[in-house]
């Protein structure tokens, strides 16, 4: 995971959404950390969707959905004003599913290591949290699909390189990446591919602080990042100094969504799913990917345990 923002911000911008490359940036916008949020998209009850919660169903609190989810980076989720209230586009989104389900919100800021087991331990009941669905999670989680998770190559905004979709592109560049990661896993793939082929050498570098690589991108010193295209994107939009050239699934060659993850059999994903679609039919679920920057990685419709990323 990247590193932590500030857990006390005063401003910050934002453009409302990012089109393709080509496409011209918004105009940017205050991002608002006040954590009343007076701004966020709300939603009323879905009959539909509360008709598929269980008779017995058990929250950690009754008449109240309890979501955990990790700040550290926007557009995901940082802490407000207060430091203690997580914002941005998961808690937007768990504002909409308790607001279908006809429940009171209460969010909690928890690091991502901690998620599975306060998950399964029952501490709260549901994780919004940029969790992809993987066939490994499946077996003690369900899921409620609500964006595609995407891998993007960013370039500084005047470089000549127009576009990176396939393992000969990265030939010859010198491309940043995170240690560790699927996208790491990914691209050393095509180099390996690019050398078998007698293709030019493609240098990979590493940066332990996010910042740093960040200015090196804007700066020309190396030619391209890929990593995650939401966090990316809201860089983009907010400094206006790198431009997106290709994209692709984060479990490229598969497809990778992202998720909503509740305990398995507890018998809140489809109804979570159904709150989903019904705020994707009205329009609430854009207008809250547009806040964030996160139109991009929409999805036409939410899916119950769909077919995660394999086992490695």
């Amino acid at each position: 995971m990247p590193s932590l923002l500030p857990r006390a911000l005063s401003a910050l911008v934002l453009a409302a959404s990012l089109g393709l490359a080509t496409a011209a940036l918004a105009q940017p916008v205050a991002v608002d950390l006040d954590p009343a949020q007076p701004g966020r998209i709300r939603a009323e009850p879905v009959p539909a969707a509360i008709a598929l919660l269980p008779k017995d169903l058990k929250l950690v609190t009754p008449g109240t959905l309890s979501v955990a989810t990790s700040p550290g980076q926007l557009p995901f989720s940082v802490y407000a004003s207060d430091t203690k209230t997580p914002v941005g586009g998961e808690p937007d989104l768990a504002q909409l599913v308790a607001d279908s389900l006809g429940l009171k919100l209460a969010i909690e800021g928890v690091a991502w290591a901690d998620w599975p087991l306060g998950l399964t331990s029952g501490k709260y009941d549901a994780v919004i949290s940029n969790v992809t669905v993987t066939e490994a999670r499946k077996e003690k989680f369900d899921f409620s699909t609500y964006r595609n998770d995407l891998l993007g190559f960013y370039v500084p905004l005047d470089s000549k390189i127009q576009k990176i979709e396939k393992p000969e592109d990265v030939a010859g560049l010198k491309v940043a990446v995170s240690s560790g990661t699927n996208q790491e896993q990914i691209l050393l793939g095509w180099v390996k591919a690019n050398e078998a082929k007698g293709l030019k050498p493609t240098e990979v570098v590493y940066f332990d602080d996010d910042a740093v690589r960040q200015l090196a991108l804007q700066s020309g010193r190396i030619d391209a990042y890929l990593g995650p295209n939401s966090t990316s994107a809201y860089l983009s939009a907010r400094d206006g100094k790198t431009r997106l050239v290709g994209n692709f699934s984060g479990g490229w060659p598969e497809t990778a969504e992202i998720a909503v993850a509740t305990r398995k059999g507890a018998g809140l994903a489809e109804a979570i799913t159904a709150a989903i679609n019904a705020q994707i039919e009205n329009g609430n679920y854009a207008k809250v990917l547009a806040r964030w920057n996160l139109s991009s990685e929409a999805i036409e419709h939410s899916r119950t345990n769909p077919a995660g990323l394999p086992k490695s």
